[in-house]
């Protein structure tokens, strides 16, 4: 399960290196879910449970240049 990605101001992301400067300059990233099936996160990821959301950009359904994870552990996000 792929999840879309959009920046503050709900604007899609050029790179993955515009999604890691955005975590540090600590603003907030939102997920979209894509799947139609099942009962996955979709939202704010300052919100989101701890765990690992596979991203690709920058947009998931027209536009996909770019592939990544991100992983939320006790507060902490990483962006691989």
């Amino acid at each position: 399960m792929s999840y879309g990605i959009f920046l503050t101001g709900y604007k899609r992301p050029k790179s993955k290196k515009e999604i890691k400067e955005t975590l540090l300059a600590n603003r907030n990233i939102v997920l979209e879910c894509t799947s139609m099936f099942g009962s996955n996160y979709d939202g704010g990821l300052d919100n989101a449970p701890d765990g690992s959301y596979s991203f690709v950009g920058p947009c998931p359904f027209t536009n996909r240049k770019f592939y990544g994870t991100i992983v939320k552990k006790e507060g902490r996000v990483t962006v691989k």
